[in-house]
């Protein structure tokens, strides 16, 4: 238990015999004091700048401050609960809880299947309690790993989450701890893992008293979002500290089984052993000795496979990171867009890269950002990238949160679930994505501050000059712009939300039973496509099964061009047939070659098993 003796915890915490002990991090304050119950008392001071103090009596319930230097009075930066806002006392939480996953073990990375949902607009209620109702459809549909959007305390009631300011508070509007530790038991019971985001790469503007405390951020470097975090300047070892405690916190406390890291790319660190580096050590060392496995996912930007490759491989060690090039690959074949980020995508070549190597830019000069950009990810296996059609940051960050189902036919809903369905990577559905939801995903927040509303405003709308769009995006301060983004559960009950989502059902059984697709291998793969046609073909083996898909990412019936691979094969999907809401299928239920009169409809998608495999 070595590691878990030498960790050093911030923030309140219970001993036992209603004793507690507080510790913050304040390395250049002259003095500390705590402030509870119309009390004050002094703290003590160590070498390493920590102030703490155990108190007796201390109840679940008691609000608290810090008072810094005989004046200035904050919250706790490692508060528990900020049930009154980001700017009130923080209060103490008792985390004992009857947790009923004694039994549970976890998803594995390989196994997952992740649906990403936004609290707040997910169910009317928007809470934590009101999403336990829809844990058995999601379950039902296939989805076995529920990842959150940032929950740590943001300013006002509504938020993405990636503006808050306590990271180990859960948002109180949400339902604060208890309702979250209640969701987590909810989907352990029902075989579901929870994934969470964080963000360690900056705090949001409203409510971030973080640098009043101490040298928590740094000049050297500037984000996109504000002052980044001092992650390799003076005092920065205690500033990992924080963030790392934080990564344990969600286990320990929450018992969630992963972790989404917000934007990498915005975690400036120039040291030999980086932070990141220093996080999946820190919860390796964790998982081990506490028997409870944290699983670790990037989002990251830059295509570098250093980020999953393992420590001794000069890597950081990361599980497993976002491939934003598959999604921009699907997109551009399917919308024709050709804007902003889009510009360097577009071909069916591209796709195929996709599909076969998980990401399209290598090494290979983009034209967007004028220069090369990503390294080989030949040896990144595919367990370790998570791919997607749609995702919060790609429908929310268009000016008017439109989703795919605004931007293309029907059928072409349905070949893009079969290419990421299919696909030998970790497959990621954004919520109501299962039946075509059409309702908008817009940026909004809820800021007290005017002027930090009409600054996020006027950024946005820099944001979307380079897709050339005219007019104004909703305003991300109105409450309309929230009660917009909700979904719209009951579409999946009927029509073609109904087939829609039996179709991703369908689809899901398949991956998940059929032993090539259910278990991620892109060194198994094979691809293949032609512009003229705009048609794909993919074969994927393993384990004595062999399974091949063709595509059609035109809105034209096209003859088979492509070699179909040899042996005889039988069909399990086909998005064309009648059930699933299209004209009927063109393509036969068996195939043993390529003949003149195999054609694929319109946006057509298929997946054919090879014959005497396993049977679906």
């Amino acid at each position: 238990m070595k590691f878990m003796q030498s960790r050093r915890r911030v923030g309140p915490r219970y001993l036992g015999e209603g004793r507690c002990s507080f510790v913050v991090w304040a390395p250049l304050s002259g003095t500390v004091h705590l402030r509870m119950d119309g009390a004050t008392w002094p703290m003590e001071r160590d070498g390493m700048g920590y102030w703490s103090t155990v108190r007796d009596g201390a109840a679940a319930g008691a609000d608290y401050l810090y008072r810094l230097d005989g004046s200035v009075e904050r919250p706790d930066p490692a508060s528990h609960y900020q049930p009154a806002g980001v700017h009130a006392a923080s209060r103490l939480v008792d985390h004992s809880f009857e947790w009923q996953d004694d039994g549970w073990d976890g998803v594995p990375l390989r196994d997952m299947v992740i649906y990403e949902v936004h609290v707040g607009t997910f169910t009317p209620g928007g809470t934590f309690g009101a999403m336990t109702e829809r844990l058995d459809d999601l379950a039902a549909l296939g989805v076995n790993t529920l990842e959150l959007m940032p929950v740590a305390q943001f300013p006002g009631t509504r938020s993405w989450g990636y503006d808050g300011v306590y990271p180990f508070a859960v948002q109180a509007s949400y339902g604060g701890p208890a309702g979250l530790k209640e969701l987590v038991n909810e989907c352990h019971k029902r075989a579901i893992a929870v994934m969470l985001d964080v963000v360690y790469n900056h705090l949001g503007p409203e409510g971030n008293y973080l640098a009043d405390f101490g040298p928590y951020f740094t000049d050297r470097y500037r984000t996109p979002w504000g002052a980044a975090v001092n992650f390799d300047g003076p005092y920065s070892d205690e500033v990992r500290n924080f963030f790392i405690e934080n990564a344990l916190y969600w286990s320990e406390h929450y018992h969630v089984d992963a972790l989404r890291i917000d934007a990498i790319h915005g975690i400036f660190d120039q040291s030999a052993t980086p932070f990141l580096a220093r996080l999946t050590r820190a919860v390796g060392d964790y998982s081990r000795e506490s028997g409870r496995r944290l699983l670790l996912i990037a989002e990251s930007d830059l295509n570098d496979a250093r980020v999953v490759k393992p420590a001794e491989r000069c890597g950081l060690g990361v599980d497993a990171q976002w491939s934003d090039d598959f999604h921009h690959a699907l997109h551009t074949l399917l919308t024709g867009e050709r804007k902003g980020y889009y510009a360097d995508f577009g071909t069916v070549s591209d796709m195929v890269t996709a599909v076969a190597e998980g990401v399209v830019y290598q090494g290979r000069y983009s034209t967007y950002r004028k220069r090369s950009h990503g390294n080989s990810a030949a040896d990144v296996a595919g367990d370790k990238l998570v791919v997607f059609c749609q995702n919060h940051d790609q429908t929310g960050n268009r000016m008017t949160g439109d989703r795919l189902s605004t931007m293309v036919p029907f059928e072409a809903l349905k070949a893009a679930a079969g290419v990421l369905l299919a696909s030998p990577y970790v497959p990621l559905l954004f919520m109501g994505e299962e039946y075509g939801e059409e309702n908008p995903f817009l940026y909004f927040v809820d800021y007290s501050d005017e002027g930090l509303t009409r600054a996020v405003r006027e950024g946005r709308m820099e944001e979307f000059k380079d897709f050339s769009l005219e007019g104004e995006a909703p305003d991300p301060g109105h409450i309309d712009t929230f009660g917009a983004s909700k979904i719209g559960w009951e579409k999946r009950e009927h029509g073609r939300g109904k087939t829609l989502c039996d179709y991703f059902r369908r689809l899901l059984a398949v991956r998940r039973e059929t032993p090539c697709l259910a278990r991620p291998d892109k060194s198994r793969v094979e691809a293949y496509g032609t512009e003229a046609d705009k048609l794909m073909v993919a074969r994927i083996w393993k384990d004595g099964c062999s399974v091949f898909w063709l595509a059609n990412f035109d809105g034209a019936v096209k003859g088979v061009s492509l070699p179909i691979p040899r042996g005889h094969w039988r069909k399990l999907v086909d998005s064309g047939d009648v059930t699933w809401g299209g004209a009927g299928s063109l393509l036969p239920d068996r195939v043993s070659e390529i003949s003149s009169d195999l054609c694929i409809g319109p946006y057509g998608f298929a997946i054919f098993i090879m014959d005497g495999g396993d049977r679906v």
